[in-house]
C-alpha cells in the first residue's frame, strides 16, 4: 500500500543510461572511437544495475 509513495531508484539511472547513449552517438558520427567505447561500456553497466532492480 505504501509503495506507492516510493521512488523507483532505476528511474534515474534510466535517463542517466538515455543520455550516455546519446553522448555515445554522437562521438561516434564525430569520430571519436574512444569516447564511444567508454560511454557504451557505461551504458552497459548501468543496464546492468537497472535489470537487478527489475528482478
Amino acid at each position: 500500500m505504501l509503495n506507492i509513495f516510493k521512488r523507483d531508484p532505476a528511474k534515474k539511472m534510466r535517463k542517466q543510461r538515455t543520455l550516455l547513449l546519446k553522448s555515445a552517438m554522437l562521438a561516434q558520427r564525430k569520430g571519436d572511437m574512444r569516447s564511444f567505447a567508454n560511454l557504451s561500456a557505461e551504458a552497459e553497466q548501468l543496464t546492468k544495475e537497472i535489470d537487478k532492480y527489475d528482478e
